[in-house]
């Protein structure tokens, strides 16, 4: 496993950006596939986004599609969720998480065996 730590999370406007990073330790990071997962208050923990071990292939959930970017820079440990156009609703705690379960769909949190402790996003209307 891996120690992620989340950081760059605020409290913005609608339709301000944001910038988070996830730092991870260890030096095994490129092996690991990483995600981005969010929880809004009395809600289930939800897909973000993800990215594949080499940073080649990317993954949406539809209701961030087009407004947030994901990468990774293998050389520093580090994967990062730029996300624009915030509307209110992406206010929730964002959690960054790494697994290298490949069999499993990028998009279930049981595919992931490390998570940070998360970082809070508010989005003012």
């Amino acid at each position: 496993q891996v120690q992620l730590v989340e950081s760059g999370g605020g409290l913005v406007q609608a339709g301000d950006s944001l910038r988070l990073s996830c730092a991870a330790s260890g030096r095994t990071f490129s092996t690991y596939r990483m995600g981005w997962f969010r929880q809004a208050p009395e809600k289930e923990r939800e897909f973000v986004a993800a990215v594949s071990t080499t940073g080649v292939s990317t993954y949406y959930a539809d209701s961030v599609k087009g407004r947030f970017t994901i990468s990774r820079d293998n050389a520093k440990n580090t994967v990062f969720l730029q996300m624009s156009s915030l509307i209110p609703e992406d206010t929730a705690v964002y959690y960054c998480a790494a697994g290298r379960l490949y069999t499993v769909a990028y998009y279930a949190p049981h595919a992931y065996d490390s998570w940070g402790q998360g970082t809070q996003v508010t989005v003012s209307s």
